[in-house]
């Protein structure tokens, strides 16, 4: 009798682990085919795999008999969110003898918890309330906000369509509609706030072929404020939700959905971000009418909050060129230049330097702007006046690294990582050869660096070493390396130089603006036919940097930096 009894529970057990092992490969017809109804089994299975994922272990545990009954338990694991979330329980099953064979006892409970209440699914449970991204002062910035996408299918009446739509977006045309649904496709005309769908809602609707369907999205809360310079924000903003989701499995009853499983939503704090919404508006504001790609992004040089960080909308269309977009700097990287001379010992700012309209250097003809020749003058005359000539020929006789060094010194070449931003800064290749040097002097050649690295060199420059940059408190940047320190009298030398480029230099137009310091830059590229406009400056605690695309000349960029400086609250 003993020895039948645990030949039973043998094959028990063997039929116990089949129909785990079935379980676990996510199989539904083999696990339903060891139970005592398969139709029903399988019919079950399917559904709830399909719906929770295979991603599932079944393990036996205890298996006993009593003459032509046997039970068994089972201890599961789901894996739900690439393997971030477990869902771990143990169920009880019952079997029945059938000769020398037994089969498991069709339960869903024998499955899942809840399974006989109904079909399960697996949800994410968002924190509540939500993570905000505040304003420096405290205002909101980026918040959930319910969207309506306006779906647009064939045969609809694109008249009427584009009637309703056009007002809000000129660019919706009932012509543009038609080219869209060529393909024969459903599309997604518009993404809609409450606002601005509420007063044309009723008549969307109304239209055949045209489907509302509403989404929670993570948005600017001044809607004007699109800028995709804000994306590393909404990345932390999503990290955070994720890290402090829960999650719920329910079973749809007929008295509608009940949670058999899941965790609760963790507490969530906003993130507090160093941006200044006031200045974000100027900022675009100062941008806007400028019909190339515009940048401009404004530093505090006490902390390295950034405070700003604004482009137009043909930018926008190009990516967060604010924060990455590489460009040769031109004139605005002399502040490198001659800080690298007076570290070398070559000059002073009162040293007189020669400043041709046009010299060959090094089989390098360097021209001055329009070729001004002002003879011989202090080196501080020809850095506020841009002269070429002169940071060519300082820069021949300076070392291979100098100018790497020096640019490093003021955060240029260094890359920072900090929570909320993906940032770069330039590059400034060593200059083996006296030719690269020339080039390199007046920020061309291989030398390039991007509105966030300009606006760097200007805060180190104002704080007298390079600030770690950040976009949420409390949460500096980390640099990958850490240069020599600047010589607190270079930095001090280059501020009065700048001061000079205001008053009596090449933005003279900026002269209003109190205590303004700033450098003007125009960069050529492709063929030398074209060239992108720079301008950087210190204002108090306030260091900024702009960038004008094909702009032919640093004018425009001045005149934004104007604009917006003259803007600020």
């Amino acid at each position: 009798m003993l020895a039948g009894c645990s030949s039973a529970q043998d094959r028990l057990g063997d039929t116990v682990r089949q129909f785990a092992e079935a379980l676990s490969h996510g199989d539904a017809a083999a696990a339903a085919a060891v139970t005592t109804d398969p139709a029903q089994a399988t019919d079950t299975l399917g559904k709830l795999f399909a719906s929770l994922g295979t991603d599932v272990e079944f393990r036996p545990d205890t298996v006993e008999v009593d003459e032509d009954a046997g039970s068994f338990t089972l201890d599961v694991h789901w894996k739900f969110r690439d393997g971030t979330t477990e869902w771990t329980y143990r169920t009880a099953g019952a079997a029945t003898a059938s000769g020398d064979d037994w089969k498991i006892d069709w339960a869903p409970t024998t499955v899942a918890p809840g399974l006989d209440a109904g079909p399960l699914s697996y949800s994410t449970l968002a924190p509540d309330p939500a993570v905000r991204v505040l304003d420096r002062t405290g205002s909101e910035l980026l918040t959930q906000h319910v969207v309506t996408l306006v779906d647009v299918s064939p045969g609809a009446d694109v008249n009427a369509v584009a009637a309703l739509l056009n007002p809000l977006a000129p660019g919706i045309t009932a012509d543009s509609l038609r080219t869209d649904l060529a393909a024969g496709e459903p599309v997604t005309a518009i993404t809609l706030r409450q606002e601005d769908l509420a007063p044309i809602e009723a008549q969307l609707s109304a239209l055949s072929n045209v489907t509302l369907q509403p989404q929670t999205r993570l948005l600017a809360t001044d809607k004007t404020l699109t800028a995709p310079t804000l994306a590393g924000l909404s990345e932390l903003w999503q990290q955070r939700t994720d890290e402090a989701a829960g999650w719920a499995i329910t079973a749809q009853t007929n008295a509608g959905a009940r949670r058999v499983g899941g965790q609760d939503p963790k507490p969530v704090g906003d993130i507090a971000s160093t941006l200044d919404i006031n200045l974000l508006r100027a900022g675009e504001a100062a941008l806007a009418p400028l019909p190339t790609p515009a940048a401009l992004v404004a530093i505090q040089p006490s902390t390295g909050a950034l405070l700003a960080v604004a482009q137009n909308a043909p930018a926008d269309a190009q990516g967060p060129i604010a924060l990455t977009g590489l460009y040769p700097p031109g004139s605005t990287f002399k502040t490198v230049t001659v800080s690298a001379a007076l570290q070398a010992g070559q000059v002073t700012p009162d040293s007189v330097v020669a400043c041709p309209g046009t010299e060959n250097i090094e089989g390098r003809q360097i021209p001055n702007d329009d070729n001004f020749d002002l003879g011989q003058v202090p080196l501080h005359t020809a850095f506020a006046r841009s002269c070429n000539t002169t940071m060519g020929r300082l820069a021949v006789d300076l070392p291979p690294d100098a100018l790497t060094n020096a640019a490093a010194q003021l955060g240029l070449g260094i890359d920072y990582t900090a929570p909320g931003m993906t940032t770069v800064t330039g590059s400034v290749p060593v200059a083996d050869t006296a030719a690269l040097r020339v080039e390199e002097g007046i920020g061309q050649g291989k030398v390039t660096a991007t509105p966030f690295g300009m606006a760097l060199v200007a805060a180190a420059l104002a704080h007298g070493s390079v600030p770690a940059p950040s976009i949420v408190e409390g949460r500096p940047g980390t640099p990958d390396r850490v240069p020599d320190a600047l010589p607190p009298a270079v930095a001090e030398q280059v501020r009065t130089m700048m001061r000079e480029t205001v008053t009596a230099g090449t933005a003279t137009q900026l002269q209003d603006i109190p205590d303004l310091l700033g450098k003007t830059g125009t960069a050529e590229y492709i063929d030398d036919t074209h060239a992108h406009g720079w301008f950087v400056g210190i204002q108090g605690d306030l260091a900024l940097a702009v960038f004008v695309s094909d702009a032919g000349s640093s004018a425009p960029a001045v005149d934004a930096a104007g604009r917006f400086l003259r803007g600020v609250p």
